[in-house]
């Protein structure tokens, strides 16, 4: 409760110095901080530099009345309003109410009866302020595990790395394709953050192989590239029970199948196979074509482009094939 009250601010707004007094010390007394006004023009210059979570606003006031301060306050500020006057006549709680006030008070003034009436505004401010907090503590939890998870993912990333030096960075490289063809097709970020995390984790099933393999300066046998074919399957289960937002052991899983079943490890077709794979399936082929590997030298942006478009639609999704040309003709390979 004292948290919420630091965070209080109330404004009492009358031409009566010794009312604006009597409140001000009646409202600090109990841990709220207070401003005072004594007439519109007042109280709306401290509206505009201070957040004030409650007005209490005297209706008869110099040039400009507390009903029309209390309009213009409801429109432009996150206030709440109580009004007060002495004089009845003529004024109707419907009418303090439609101006945008919570609560109307009649002088002479009582200070026990006007915090018994703030504190039951304040009440229901305080529900919200609750629900800030929370919501604050929530977002700084989910902000840590996604650090945590970020960390973990690169962690795994780099080990397969020093196992495969010859190939360092192809995951990094990979992610950082798939997420620009990702952002060409206008799909929404929580997608393209787990086509990331996916292209960073999507060889971690190499680790399970034997290192003269992964390193081989010429061509693998059939033998070897059975062995080399079972990463996927290795990489998903190393990862399956990691609970990510988006489905990472799915993408990781799928990213050799092919839309014509040719792929492995489940020869899966077009409809079967996620939209996130698809498009890592397409970047894990033009970083593989334009990089250095143990056995051959780079083949170029140019027969990686022919490669995947003369496959569009075969191999390769014909959307995803249109988005990675075009953003490699127009920005270059990142």
């Amino acid at each position: 409760m004292n948290s919420f009250k630091s965070h209080i601010t109330i404004l009492v707004v009358d031409d009566d110095p010794l009312i604006n007094n009597l409140l001000k010390n009646s409202i600090t007394n109990i841990g709220y901080n207070c401003y005072t006004a004594l007439d519109a023009e007042q109280a709306l210059t401290i509206l505009e530099k201070h957040d004030i979570d409650v007005m209490i606003a005297d209706i008869v006031l110099p040039r400009k009345s507390g009903l029309e301060l209390a309009k213009i306050t409801r429109k432009k500020y996150n206030c709440d309003i109580m009004v007060m006057t002495g004089f009845e006549k003529g004024i109707k709680y419907e009418d303090v109410i439609e101006q945008g006030a919570k609560d109307f008070i009649r002088k002479p003034l009582s200070p026990e009866e006007v915090m018994v009436r703030l504190n039951r505004i304040l009440d229901e401010r305080k529900i919200i302020f609750l629900q800030k907090q929370t919501e604050q503590k929530l977002k700084t939890n989910i902000d840590r595990l996604k650090r945590l998870v970020e960390a973990t993912v690169n962690a795994l990333a780099s080990a397969l790395e020093k196992r495969d030096p010859y190939t360092s960075g192809h995951q990094k490289r990979v992610a950082t394709i798939a997420c620009k063809i990702a952002e060409r097709m206008n799909l929404s970020q929580i997608k393209i953050d787990g086509i990331r995390l996916a292209g960073l984790l999507h060889d971690i099933g190499k680790i399970s192989i034997p290192v003269d393999i992964l390193i081989k300066p010429s061509k693998l046998d059939a033998m070897e590239y059975e062995i080399i074919k079972q990463h996927p399957q290795i990489g998903y289960e190393i990862i399956k029970d990691i609970e990510f937002e988006r489905p990472i052991s799915q993408i990781v899983i799928q990213h050799h199948e092919r839309l014509n079943g040719s792929g492995y490890p489940s020869h899966l077709k077009s409809e079967d196979i996620i939209q996130e794979a698809k498009i890592l399936a397409v970047a894990d082929v033009v970083e593989a074509m334009t990089s250095h590997r143990p056995y051959r030298v780079s083949l170029g942006v140019e027969k990686a482009i022919a490669e995947i478009d003369s496959n569009r639609g075969v191999l390769y999704d014909a959307p995803i094939v249109d988005a990675c040309i075009d953003f490699i003709k127009n920005a270059g390979m990142p």
